[in-house]
C-alpha cells in the first residue's frame, strides 16, 4: 500500500511538472518604468478611397452640386427647359443651371440628383436644402418644388418629403429650407423643378442632414465621425495617401483649393478614380468641401494631434516614369511656400494672411500645429533631393515644427535601405513606414523595432493592415495578427511615435481597395474587428513601457513561444498594470503573469479581461452583422502578484489590474 501509495505521488508529482513545463511565464518588471508612451501612439489615416470623403465622411448627400464634373450633369437627370451656363457668381465654380418655362402648361422643368448610390435619408430627421439663386430676367417671384422621392416606389406618389421655395432676387442668394422624411430610404433621389412660369437660376445646389457630427452644417456624417471618435485617436493623418500625389500634379491634392468659402472650393479629379480598372469609379471626384479647415477642426474635436501631408513636388511615382512628371528640384519655391502658408493656416495671429483665412472660417484660434509631413510614399534619390529643401525652409521659419519623411512604399529592400540613411542625414523627426504584407510577415515581426537605431528618427508606422494570402477581405485572422504585432510597436514606445491602421474607410458599392476598418453605406456602418484592435490599444495605450519576457526573452512570437505575443504598460494616471497578449496558435496556451518588484503590501485589484475572439478566423463584422465579434469584458482575480489563465486559441486579452 505504501508503494503504490508513493508511485501515485511520484505520477502526481511529474504531472505538476509537465504542467509547469507548459505554462508560458511571462515577467512583467513593474519596479523601473520604461519608456514612455507617446499621447500620438495610436491614431487615425484618412484618404479619400473608397469614397471616404465625398460619399462618406463628408455629409453632403448631392454629388456634382455644382455642375463642374467635366461631364457638367454627370449625377444630374434633366426634362423640360434646361441650360448649363458658366458665368455664375463664384470664380472658381462658373458653372449653374437655367430652369426654364417648358412652353407648354402640362410640361415641367427640373433636375433629379442621384446622390451617391442613391441619397439615404431616415425618417422623422431633418435635412437642410440649400441652394444658391437668382431671377435672371429681374425681379418678381417665381417658385419651386424640393422632393425627395423614391423612383421605384410602388405608391401613387413618388414623392415622400415636399416643400415650396420662393426665389424673389435677380442678384444672387443663398435660400434655405428643411426636408423631414415620412418614411426611411437608403436610395432615393433629389427632385428640383419649377412651379412657375418664369426663369430660375440654380448653383451649388446642396443637401445635409441637420443633425452631422457636432452639428456644424459644412458637416460630417455622424455615425462615422463617432466612429472615429471612439477610437480616442492620437493622431490624425490627412488627406491621404496617394491623392497627395495625384495622378498628375494637376490633380494632386491642394490644400489652398481646400479652404475658404465652400460654394468656391474648386473640383479636383480623385486619383482613384478611373485608373484602376479592376474597379472603375468615372464619377469619383473631390468637392473639397472636406477640406484642410474641416480636418484640423475634426482633430481637434476628437482630441488628436493634426498631422498633415503635403506634396513634395512628385506625382505619383506609381504612375509616372518620365522625369517630367515632377517638380524640378529648382523650382519648388511656391511647394515649399505653400508648407509654410498652411503652418502659418493652422497656426498664425488672425492678422497674418492665413490665420486671417482661419479666422474668417470660424476659427480664431490657431490649432496648435505640431507635425507635418512632406511626402507621402515616395522613393528613390528624387524624395530626399526635393524634401531637403523644404525641410531647411520649414527649420528656418518654425524651428519646433516635427517632419515627417518617408521609408518608401515597402517594408524592406531596396529602397527603404536607401531611405532610412536619407532621412537620417537630413534629419526628420520621424520616418513614415508602411506595410500591407501576408499573415507570413506579421507573424515574423514582432521583434521588428527591438534592434532599431535608438538616435535617429522615430518611427510612424503610418500605414499597415494585414492582407491575408488568397483573402483580400476583412476577416478575425488578419486582425488577431494585427494585434500580434502591435505589441511590438508598444514595446518600443521609445523609437515608435504613432501608428496608423489603412485605409480607414471604404463604401460598400464604391471600393477599390480591402481591407479597410469601417465599412459603411448610405445609412449605416460597420466597425470591423481591425477596428476593435486599434480601440483596445488606443484605450489601453498606459503612459510608460513595463518589460516583460518569457524566459528571459522578449515575447514576439519566435520559436519556442508557442505562437504567443506579449506587451505590457503602466498608467501612472489610473494606476493600473495592463498586459496585452495575443495568442495566434491554434492551441489553448497556459499563461502565468508574474509582476516582479512590487511591494509586499502592493494589492492588485479590480482585475479585468478584454478578449477578441472567434472560432471561425474567416469572419468579421459586417452590415447585418455589426457585432458579430466584439471585446467581451470579465472579471478576473490574481493571487498576491501572480495570475494564471489559460487562454484560447486564437485570442487576443488585454489584462488589467489596479495597484492599491
Amino acid at each position: 500500500m505504501r508503494r503504490y501509495t508513493n508511485l501515485l505521488a511520484v505520477v502526481a508529482l511529474s504531472a505538476g511538472m509537465a504542467l509547469h513545463a507548459q505554462t508560458n511565464e511571462m515577467v512583467i518588471q513593474t519596479k523601473k518604468l520604461g519608456a514612455e508612451i507617446q499621447p500620438t501612439m495610436y491614431g487615425l489615416f484618412f484618404e479619400d478611397i473608397n469614397y471616404a470623403a465625398d460619399g462618406g465622411l463628408y455629409a453632403e448627400l448631392v454629388k456634382n452640386r455644382s455642375f463642374e464634373f467635366p461631364q457638367n450633369l454627370m449625377g444630374w437627370k434633366t426634362y423640360g427647359k434646361v441650360t448649363l451656363m458658366d458665368d455664375g457668381p463664384f470664380e472658381r465654380n462658373p458653372h449653374y443651371v437655367r430652369l426654364s418655362n417648358p412652353g407648354h402648361a402640362h410640361k415641367h422643368t427640373g433636375v433629379d440628383n442621384e446622390g451617391f448610390f442613391g441619397i439615404g435619408v431616415r425618417k422623422g430627421e431633418e435635412y437642410r436644402f440649400s441652394v444658391w439663386a437668382r431671377l435672371p430676367q429681374g425681379n418678381g417671384k417665381e417658385t419651386l418644388r424640393i422632393e425627395l422621392v423614391d423612383t421605384k416606389s410602388m405608391g401613387e406618389h413618388q414623392a415622400f418629403a415636399t416643400a415650396d421655395l420662393t426665389v424673389d432676387s435677380k442678384e444672387w442668394k443663398k435660400y434655405q429650407l428643411i426636408l423631414k422624411p415620412g418614411m426611411t430610404q437608403p436610395k432615393s433621389t433629389l427632385r428640383i423643378f419649377l412651379t412657375s412660369k418664369g426663369t430660375v437660376d440654380l448653383e451649388h445646389i446642396s443637401l445635409f442632414p441637420v443633425d452631422t457630427w457636432k452639428g456644424h452644417e459644412n458637416g460630417l456624417r455622424k455615425d462615422l465621425a463617432q466612429a472615429l471618435a471612439d477610437i480616442h485617436p492620437g493622431v490624425f493623418r490627412f488627406p491621404g495617401g496617394c491623392i497627395v500625389e495625384g495622378t498628375d500634379l494637376n490633380t494632386r491634392y491642394d490644400w489652398k483649393k481646400s479652404v475658404g468659402p465652400v460654394e468656391n472650393r474648386p473640383l479636383n479629379e480623385n486619383r482613384w478614380q478611373y485608373t484602376f480598372t479592376h474597379r472603375f469609379y468615372p464619377d469619383y471626384y473631390q468637392s473639397y468641401g472636406l477640406g484642410f479647415y474641416e480636418y484640423f477642426l475634426l482633430s481637434e474635436e476628437m482630441g488628436a494631434e493634426p498631422l498633415p501631408i503635403l506634396n513634395c513636388g512628385l506625382s505619383c511615382q506609381y504612375q509616372n516614369n518620365d522625369p517630367k512628371a515632377h517638380v524640378a528640384v529648382c523650382d519648388l519655391d511656391g511647394y515649399i511656400q505653400d508648407a509654410l502658408d498652411l503652418i502659418e493656416f493652422a497656426n498664425g495671429d488672425v492678422n497674418s494672411t492665413w490665420g486671417k483665412v482661419r479666422a474668417d472660417m470660424g476659427h480664431p484660434a490657431p490649432f496648435n500645429l505640431k507635425f507635418i509631413g512632406i511626402g507621402n510614399e515616395q522613393w528613390g534619390k528624387e524624395y530626399p533631393e526635393r524634401l531637403e529643401p523644404f525641410i531647411k525652409a520649414i527649420r528656418k521659419a518654425y524651428p519646433d515644427m516635427k517632419i515627417v519623411g518617408s521609408s518608401g512604399p515597402n517594408s524592406e529592400g531596396k529602397e527603404f535601405d536607401y531611405l532610412w540613411p536619407e532621412m537620417k542625414r537630413l534629419k526628420a523627426d520621424l520616418v513614415d513606414e508602411h506595410f500591407y504584407r501576408p499573415e507570413s510577415w506579421f507573424l515574423a515581426q514582432g521583434a521588428r523595432y527591438d534592434n532599431y537605431d535608438r538616435k535617429g528618427p522615430k518611427v510612424f508606422a503610418g500605414e499597415y493592415a494585414c492582407h491575408g494570402k488568397g483573402k483580400k477581405w476583412n476577416h478575425f485572422h488578419a486582425a488577431l495578427l494585427e494585434a500580434a504585432f502591435m505589441t511590438g510597436l508598444e514595446r518600443n514606445a521609445d523609437i515608435v511615435h504613432m501608428a496608423t491602421y489603412a485605409p480607414l474607410f471604404a463604401h460598400v458599392e464604391g471600393w477599390q481597395w480591402r481591407p479597410d476598418m469601417i465599412w459603411f453605406d448610405n445609412l449605416n456602418s460597420v466597425r470591423t474587428v481591425s477596428y476593435y484592435v486599434q480601440q483596445l490599444f488606443a484605450h489601453n495605450k498606459g503612459t510608460n513601457v513595463l518589460p516583460l519576457t518569457m524566459n528571459k526573452r522578449n515575447v514576439t512570437g519566435a520559436e519556442g513561444q508557442n505562437g504567443l505575443f506579449a506587451s505590457a504598460v503602466y498608467d501612472k494616471n489610473k494606476n493600473e498594470l495592463i498586459v496585452k497578449v495575443a495568442n495566434t496558435s491554434d492551441t489553448a496556451q497556459p499563461v502565468s503573469l508574474k509582476f516582479e518588484g512590487l511591494k509586499k503590501q502592493d494589492v492588485l485589484s479590480d482585475g479585468r479581461c478584454i478578449k477578441l475572439r472567434s472560432l471561425d478566423l474567416d469572419k468579421d463584422n459586417t452590415l447585418e452583422q455589426p457585432f458579430a465579434i466584439t471585446p467581451k469584458e470579465t472579471p478576473v482575480s490574481i493571487q498576491g502578484h501572480v495570475f494564471t489563465a489559460e487562454l484560447e486559441p486564437n485570442t487576443f486579452a488585454v489584462y488589467k489590474f489596479t495597484k492599491k
